[in-house]
């Protein structure tokens, strides 16, 4: 029972002390004037009456109610009633208010009382001030309070003849039941009646309307956000003008959260002056009113809901977690069903006429049974989770949060999680955790409804069901009596405040109500005490907890096949069966993964445990500790799913005996994982362990009992600790004092004993084997940080250096070791002060165990260090045999092998797994660093994968990035260091070090590797290194030189340069390079010139006085037989003996003025220069250029005489500076300086030079041209490559003199048309301008330069500095527009001019050096090849190379093999001796230092850079498609073989040769030819090389076995090919068929041949691919099945050289459906064939009949679908044996022509 008020107080307005014009409220009166002693009277009433501040009216406003709620110290609510009216000021308040009035009417505007009705105005200037009437009570009952204030103030008002000290004294004395459903009527003795009826639960809030309300106002998504908000402790504001509707949306939301209870600031009415509080950090409800919206703007964290206007605002700052799907969009849907069941009607047809709509207060709780719904979903289970800590003398309840999540399935979700972790859930585990108290709906629902409600998820109706049935639970509960309402309650009459009252609110007698509560106390001590029964019941535990949602754990899921793995895995390591466990491990490991496998093993290691032990040996203790790494190397810190507390006691458990005396647990391997050193999951395992042990102590031993109770014994022990605890809560009451104590003693001891017991196993895996390192990892992981600032351990830094760095007898390795003690010590003292306290631990207790745990861990650290030092004696275990690899001749091994794992880097297709084929990554083996490579080469983790053999390599000078990283090694899971390494061939060797593998180790390969990659100077490349005796750890030789080294006549060659450049004349003097023998001794060391000189580089043979003066007739002589000369006598740009003489009918001529490289040291010796110029002329062009890089012509199209020229940039604004200049001419320019005069002329002299434009116009000069003029005589043009002008493309600008646009290509980046270039075109293009190019812009640019020469017109490509995009754009041209650059010949002549004499910086741009270290790799020559090969793919027979060829040529440019692609220049390769020492004597086997030698040995022997389709147009200029769709990834980038590594270096790819095929030992059947091929794995060009490459090595192995001696392979290819040509057609129709030349007309003729295969119709393209499809290797030959010759012929043949026989359209009946279709037929009488095609000039045909199956031909009948116009004759049949074919020809004489054409070839066969 309760007092139903506890104050009545009445407040006034009074003057505010500053004197400001606001006023305060005054409490004018209270009653009692005495505090109740267990009630105090609350602080702060006046400010809650008037919450917007205490001010006068001018008019009179109508009385106000609302219920505010303030909250005590001890979390008590008072409801505070206020009744508010108005009376007229008395003068003194007026005259506080007159001071300032018209800034209290501003104010009374803003945030004065709601006025709820039309006000009356008083007498002017009359003001009225508000008076409160306030009840205090802790009951809610706020339909009773508005009835007795209003009761009192009618009375007032209306003058009643009614004693208002009776009614108050009445309403303080009034006592009312708290709960329990029983009903009370009241009258305060003014003739009033009225029934106050309790709730039947008292924990079931009373919710009124106020639910369903908010819902109106904010709708389902607004409230189930500010539900999540209140939930995840977010701050929420209500803001309303009605302070009714505040403390009812809070009221509302309060009951929305329902089990749990809101335990933040609550204040539904928050006073103006207290605005403050909404700054708190803490969360918290409040409403605030509207009027001051204002004042909550700049709260940066605080989520408001505007109940007038429907919204809720959430900052960006805060995040709302949402409830887990599929509750959330549940519970939207249930919501929206109870609030608009017309929804679901809204679309029928006919809808029901009517729908009954639930009553405001029956939505209100149908809402609530919604939320009740959802917490018993989400919650369901929770009590299988709960941990009894203690039962006696009061319950502690802990909740394993983890456990929870875990079984729940919903681990990473946020909003469980925090809900989980905040107060209002802690409240609920202590309030509700409880196992013997009353229960409520809440209980009932979670225990008995989870089956019911998840049977009902997808059926709405049921749902809706349940919930009207719940609500109706919820209203009962509010209303037990729905059907009394017998209140009778005075009210004023209409507008009575509007009457003049007569006089004020009286002052009431004081001692009269303290009368009537007196007398009703002394009454009520005399009466016995009313004790509320309770029923107090076992609180249900309801079924276990299922998964939210039943996800599949993904890719693993939980097959039994799994669990059989890891099950037979486990019994084949105890039955020591190895060599099985070993097999099966990998797939275990990886089943590990999935949960339920690891709950396997756990509980399968269980079974092997025998009285608390299992000693194994060495081999099954490294297996079972793998597993159990593997295991807990997926746990999260909180081990959700409980899989380390199963193996905690088991790390205890497994040992092995390391010597007499010494055993290892595995804990001590165990170490590693971040869950040992969480202090919430040592909470959780020490609470389960203690609630099992106190269930232990109440469940008595069987033994005592007599048989017949053993049933019972049995059933008892399945009781949970719950029910155990439940039972014993029950008897509590009725034990003895002594029983009491011995009971709560009992469990005492119990928690002490197993907290030592936990202090001993956090020892074991909280101190690390070798005592003396501290583990960075662990302090990482949470021993560190849990560490207090104060007495921090040492930190990270030193923590980690001192044991490595000091000596061990320094006396730092006892400080070390005591500090990781003395930070175990601290953390278990932290996790022993935490449980005990909370368990209700004695302090002695407590005190003794702080005094052990230092000595717990000193003892476990001195056995650490016996197991330490005998662990450190065991043999290593065994580790496959590392796998050499196979070397260069001359390549030398700088590191032997490094134990690693290679890892799959994200390449799937290349490592079999999830791409195809088994897993051939992570591999174990062992890394090799050579003078020339890195090689891996290793085996497969995974011994499923057998015996495969994987290697990977790159050169050492491809590397281009190497970055340390720490990764997982895959067998033991434990962190490694491993290193990243990307090279330019584009390989990347990701790897972990083995453990064996030092660190030292590790940073000596990485300083080798970087030794080996940057060599201080060229000469230290592979390339140069080569065969000579010196290794990277020998000292170098010092010997002093004898004679002058090659190098010295080099410099001496520069030297003269310059007296030797104006001599014309050469005299003849053979040349001889110094002989390979003799060069032995090192150069010596003191050279002056900035490039070191290599060791291997020997003196010549010259003498001093020859080398001292070179003769200018040896350096022509070697220059006349460089590439660039050949190929200027192959176009006929002038020869030497011309130039010499002076012939003066070639346009051009061979300049030998740059022969001592003294003009332009990039550029070759000898140039082509136009007639007109002199050599000393030259001199000064080629000043205005970059790097002296003048122009000079290096091609001429045989066609149209144009030609292409090539420069750098421009150093000034010469003549192209005008074009550049964009027709803005620098006002200088006319007063050209005599560098850019002779550059005009030079220019002038290019344009005369061509035929066509000499003699175009009389002027000679370009000085006076202006841009106008310059288009107007056509001599001119400029084709600008900038970013800035629009035009072709994005890139390439294009502009015509000034005026004359090129039109921009086809859009789709087709070439242009011929014909899109202006009738005037210019003599002279010149490409300028910087412009990064991207492959398909190259391309485009080539393609415009390409039109432009064939059009007549010359081009000056000058980009640069004249050695990248110059290079690669003229290169290109030259490669599109002559056929002869196109063959294996040119393309290297096209090589050596563009990119090596004209000198590309290879060196600089591979960053051979160290020099060139900084700059990196640039790609500019596989940009080329890549442009190469997209051309290559759009014209597969215009180039007599493979693609091979290009792949091989981008691997050699950059891996420093060959010394072809090392240098920057002509005159860099003179001064080292390269381009002298090819004409030296044979050096017998020594290795090629030439690439191109070695491509031509290799053409010799094998076919694979030769392609089968070159079948070229001589005359074709190739224009190819630039648009980006139309280019294709280049396969260089992407294909690998792991089988035997880049296939480059052919020496290498070599596969050892196969047995020949022969019976086996054991007599068997030969052995089958047949392999498996991965593509991922096996070079597939050699395992299944393409036809002719098959037929070719048939051939060759054939002449072995017959003794002949064999014919190099191009020899039979081109006999074959000229009799293919040669063959004619059978019926001499003359068209030569032939096998590979298709005269298909298409005017591309890029898509090549189609071939046909077999009989299945599909198509293939012939492979162009054949890199090492190797003519020599037997082995190639034994991996494709045989095929004969007939299938061969049938399969290349192409439809245009079929064998025509006989041919014609035919009807045809289909076979299935029936219908009649023409089809050309064909009869081939060679392959004794009918073939049918769709239309005649079909090359695929639609079906083949096979004349051998033909039995009859014979006269057909007509049926239904056949042509109507056709005769009856016309019809016949051809009878197979498979099928009757049905035909009809066209007239009866052609239907008799087939029959006599088939009949005949029938005949013939």
């Amino acid at each position: 029972m309760a007092r139903l008020a506890d104050y009545f107080v009445l407040v006034a307005f009074g003057p505010h002390p500053r004197g400001s014009g606001e006023g305060q409220g005054q409490i004018l009166q209270r009653f009692p004037e005495k505090d109740w002693e267990d009630n105090p009277f609350p602080q702060g009433i006046e400010l809650f009456c008037q919450p917007s501040g205490w001010q006068l009216c001018p008019e009179r406003n109508p009385p106000t109610f609302f219920v505010a709620v303030l909250t005590d110290i001890n979390s008590e609510r008072h409801y505070c009633a206020c009744l508010t009216f108005w009376e007229p000021a008395e003068p003194t308040q007026e005259a506080v208010c007159t001071e300032d009035a018209p800034e209290r009417e501003e104010e009374v505007d803003e945030g004065g009382p709601v006025r709820l009705s039309p006000a009356a105005p008083g007498p002017p200037g009359q003001l009225f001030a508000p008076k409160t009437l306030v009840l205090v009570s802790r009951l809610d009952h706020a339909e009773v309070f508005r009835n007795s204030l209003g009761l009192i103030y009618t009375i007032h008002v209306e003058g009643l003849n009614v004693g208002l000290e009776n009614v108050i004294g009445n309403l303080l004395t009034c006592i009312i039941p708290l709960a329990g459903g029983s009903q009370r009527t009241i009258s305060l003795g003014a003739g009033d009646r009225q029934v106050i009826q309790t709730p039947l639960a008292d924990s079931l809030p009373i919710s009124r309307c106020s639910v369903a309300l908010l819902f109106r106002q904010l709708g389902i998504t607004n409230v189930l956000s500010l539900f999540c908000a209140a939930l995840t402790e977010h701050k929420v504001l209500f803001l309303s003008r009605s302070y009714q509707r505040l403390s009812d949306a809070c009221r509302g939301l309060l009951a929305l959260l329902f089990p749990l209870r809101y335990s933040f600031t609550y204040v539904p009415i928050l006073p103006a002056q207290l605005l403050e509080v909404l700054s708190t950090p803490t969360p918290f409800i409040i409403g605030v009113n509207a009027a001051f919206q204002a004042e909550t703007q700049e709260l940066l964290d605080v989520i408001i809901a505007d109940l007038d206007g429907g919204t809720v605002t959430v900052p960006e700052c805060v995040h709302i977690p949402s409830l887990p799907e599929p509750l959330q969009s549940q519970t939207h849907s249930v919501l929206s069903m109870v609030l608009d069941p017309d929804l679901e009607l809204a679309d029928l047809a006919f809808p029901p006429p009517t729908t009954s709509t639930s009553s405001l207060k029956m939505q209100d709780k149908e809402l609530r049974a919604v939320f009740l719904r959802l917490f018993a979903q989400l919650l369901q289970g929770y009590r299988w989770c709960l941990h009894m800590v203690r039962i006696h003398p009061e319950p502690v309840i802990r909740f394993h949060k983890a456990a929870f999540l875990g079984q729940r399935g919903l681990v990473e979700d946020d909003f469980l999680m925090k809900v989980l972790e905040g107060m209002a859930f802690a409240g609920f585990v202590s309030e509700r955790g409880v196992p013997y108290r009353p229960t409520d709906l809440f209980d009932e629902l979670v225990a008995h409804e989870v089956a019911r409600m998840r049977a009902d998820e997808n059926h709405p109706q049921r749902v809706l069901r349940h919930v009207k049935e719940l609500a109706e639970q919820l209203y009962k509960n509010e209303n037990p009596y729905p059907a009394v309402a017998m209140h009778k309650v005075q009210r004023p009459g209409e507008a009575s405040h509007l009457q003049r009252v007569p006089r004020p609110f009286p002052r009431l007698d004081e001692g009269m109500v303290q009368w009537i509560v007196d007398q009703a106390t002394a009454k009520m001590q005399g009466a016995p005490p009313a004790v509320k029964a309770e029923r107090r019941t076992t609180v249900p535990s309801g079924p276990p907890m299922t998964a939210i949602l039943e996800r599949s754990s993904g890719l693993h899921g939980n097959s039994a096949r799994r669990l059989e793995v890891v099950r037979n895995c486990i019994s084949y390591v105890f039955e020591g069966k190895m060599l099985e466990a070993k097999k099966l491990l990998p797939a275990v490991l990886r089943a590990l993964k999935g949960r339920a496998a690891r709950r396997c093993l756990a509980q399968e290691l269980h079974l092997h445990v025998q009285q608390n032990r299992a000693v194994l040996d060495h081999q099954q203790f490294d297996f079972v500790v793998r597993m159990m790494n593997c295991c807990l190397q997926d746990c999260t810190s909180l081990d959700e799913h409980g899989i380390a507390a199963a193996l905690l006691p088991l790390v205890t458990a497994f040992c092995r005996k390391l010597s007499p005396g010494v055993t290892q647990f595995a804990y001590s391997c165990v170490q590693e994982h971040v869950v040992w050193s969480t202090p919430q999951f040592w909470e959780a395992m020490f609470y389960g362990d203690v609630q099992t042990h106190i269930r232990a102590l109440y469940l008595e031993p069987a033994e005592d009992r007599d048989p017949s109770q053993l049933g019972e014994a049995s059933a008892q022990d399945e009781r949970s600790a719950l029910d155990v605890a439940s039972e014993q809560r029950r008897l509590w009451p009725t034990l003895s004092r002594e029983k009491q104590q011995e009971l709560v003693q009992k469990e005492e001891s119990t928690v002490f004993s197993q907290a030592i017991h936990y202090a001993n196993r956090m020892s074991y895996l909280l101190l690390p084997l070798d005592s003396s390192k501290s583990r960075l990892l662990r302090e990482r992981a949470g021993l560190g940080d849990l560490e207090s600032a104060s007495n921090s351990l040492v930190t990270n830094s030193m923590a980690g250096s001192v044991a490595e760095s000091y000596d061990t007898e320094s006396g730092f390795e006892d400080a070390e070791t005591c500090d990781v003690a003395g930070a175990v010590v601290r953390f278990i003292n932290r996790f022993v002060d935490k449980v005990c306290t909370e368990s209700g631990v004695t302090s002695d207790h407590l005190k003794g165990l702080h005094v052990m745990v230092p000595d717990i861990v000193q003892m476990h650290i001195e056995t650490l260090e016996a197991v330490h030092r005998e662990s450190k004696r065991l043999p290593p275990i065994q580790k496959p045999k590392l796998l050499r690899p196979r070397l260069l001749p001359g390549e030398e091994c700088v590191l032997d092998g490094l134990r690693v794992y290679l890892l799959p880097d994200g390449r799937e297709e290349g490592a079999g797994g999830s791409g195809g084929g088994p897993a051939l990554l992570p591999a174990e083996g062992a890394i090799f660093l050579t003078t020339y490579r890195v090689i891996f080469t290793g085996m497969p983790a995974d011994p499923l994968v057998g015996e495969q053999v994987v290697v990977r390599s790159f050169p050492v000078a491809a590397l281009t990035k190497e970055k340390r990283i720490s990764v997982q090694t895959p067998v033991d899971q434990l962190l490694q260091d491993g290193l990243q390494l990307r090279s330019c061939t584009f390989q990347l060797l990701k790897m972990a070090f083995d453990e064996e593998v030092g660190s030292d180790s590790a940073e000596l390969f990485r300083k080798q590797l970087h030794k080996l990659r940057y060599p201080p100077d060229v000469r230290g490349t592979f390339a140069f290194a080569l065969g000579s005796a010196h290794t990277p750890g020998r000292p170098a030789r010092t010997t002093k030189d004898k004679g002058p080294s090659f190098r010295t006549l080099s410099r001496n060659l520069v030297k003269n340069a310059k007296k030797t450049i104006g001599r014309q004349y050469i005299t003849r003097k053979k040349y001889n390079p110094p002989s390979w023998e003799h060069r032995g001794q090192p150069p010596p060391e003191d050279q002056e010139d900035e490039i070191s000189v290599s060791e291997e580089l020997e003196p010549s043979t010259l003498t001093p006085s020859s080398a001292l003066k070179p003769s200018d007739r040896m350096t022509m002589n070697s220059l006349v037989e460089r590439a660039c000369c050949r190929d200027y006598q192959r176009l006929g740009l002038g020869t030497l003996s011309s130039s010499l003489s002076r012939a003066k009918s070639e346009p051009f001529r061979i300049s030998p003025v740059n022969r001592m490289y003294a003009i332009c040291r990039s550029y070759p010796g000898l140039l082509i220069v136009p007639q007109s110029v002199q050599d000393n002329a030259l001199q000064r062009v080629s000043r205005c250029y970059r790097q002296n890089r003048f122009p000079v012509v290096c091609w001429r199209s045989g066609r149209s005489k144009a030609v292409l020229l090539r420069s750098g940039g421009l150093h000034s604004k010469g003549v192209v500076g005008l074009f550049k200049a964009q027709n803005a001419p620098s006002p200088g320019q006319s007063q050209a300086d005599s560098s850019s005069l002779e550059q005009e002329k030079y220019l002038q002299a290019v344009v005369s030079s061509m035929p066509r434009y000499a003699d175009a116009s009389g002027r000679n000069t370009l000085s006076g041209f202006s841009s106008a003029h310059m288009g107007s005589h056509g001599k001119w043009g400029s084709v600008r490559a900038s970013g800035r002008s629009g035009g072709l493309g994005a890139d390439v600008g294009s502009r015509l003199a000034g005026r004359d646009m090129l039109s921009s290509p086809q859009a789709n980046g087709a070439p242009p048309d011929p014909g899109f270039l202006r009738p005037h075109r210019a003599a002279l293009y010149i490409i300028g301008d910087k412009a990064q190019l991207k492959i398909h812009k190259l391309l485009q640019v080539s393609v415009l330069v390409v039109e432009l020469l064939d059009s007549g017109s010359s081009v000056l490509v000058s980009l640069e500095d004249g050695w990248d995009i110059t290079t690669q754009v003229v290169s290109l041209v030259q490669l599109l527009s002559d056929p002869f650059y196109r063959t294996l010949e040119g393309f290297r002549l096209l090589v050596e001019k563009e990119w090596l004499s004209f000198g590309h910086r290879f060196s600089h741009r591979g960053a051979h050096t160290l020099a060139g270290q900084s700059s990196g790799f640039t790609p500019v020559f596989l940009q080329f090849l890549d442009c190469v090969h997209q051309v290559h793919l759009q014209f597969p027979m215009e180039f007599e190379f493979s693609p091979f060829y290009l792949k091989f040529l981008g691997y050699h440019h950059a891996s420093c093999r060959f010394q072809t692609f090392l240098l920057d220049s002509d005159y860099e390769r003179i001064e080292l001796g390269l381009l002298y020492e090819e004409k030296g004597e044979r050096r017998g086997q020594q290795a090629c230092r030439s690439l191109w030698e070695y491509v031509d040995r290799l053409s010799k022997r094998t076919p694979m850079f030769y392609n089968y389709m070159y079948a070229p147009e001589d005359t074709e200029v190739l224009r190819p498609y630039s648009n980006v769709s139309n280019l294709k990834v280049w396969d260089f980038y992407t294909e690998e073989t792991l089988a035997e590594g880049p296939p480059y270096d052919w020496e290498l790819a070599q596969g050892p040769p196969e047995p020949p095929e022969e019976e086996r030992p054991d007599g068997g059947a030969p052995q089958s030819r047949r392999r498996v091929v991965w593509p991922c794995y096996d070079s597939r060009p050699r395992a299944q090389p393409d036809a002719i490459s098959r037929l070719l090595e048939e051939l060759q192995r054939l002449e072995t076995e017959l003794g002949r001696p064999p014919e190099r392979w191009k020899d039979t290819w081109d006999r074959v090919k000229a009799a293919q040509r040669l063959e004619g057609r059978p019926d001499g129709r003359g068209i030569p068929s032939s096998l590979l030349v298709s005269s298909v007309p298409h005017h591309r003729r890029s898509l090549g041949v189609y071939l046909q295969e077999g009989p299945v119709g599909s198509t293939l393209s012939l492979s162009l691919d054949s890199d090492q499809s190797s003519s020599s290797t037997a082995s190639g030959s034994r991996q494709a099945a045989r095929r004969s010759t007939s299938t061969l012929y049938s399969q290349f043949q192409t439809a245009e050289s079929e064998n025509r026989s006989y041919e014609g359209t035919l009807y045809k009946k289909g076979a299935f459906m029936k219908p009649w279709k023409a089809r050309w037929f064909v009869l081939d009488k060679t392959k004794h064939q009918l073939r049918y095609y769709d239309h005649r000039v079909d090359t695929e045909c639609k079906g083949v009949i096979d004349l051998a199956e033909v039995e009859a031909v014979a006269p057909g009948t007509p049926t239904m679908g056949a042509p109507k116009t056709v005769d009856e004759k016309a019809f016949f049949d051809v009878k197979t044996t498979r099928r009757v074919y049905n035909f009809c020809a066209q007239d009866v004489p052609s239907a008799q022509q087939w029959v006599d054409q088939i009949q005949s070839c029938l005949s013939d066969a």
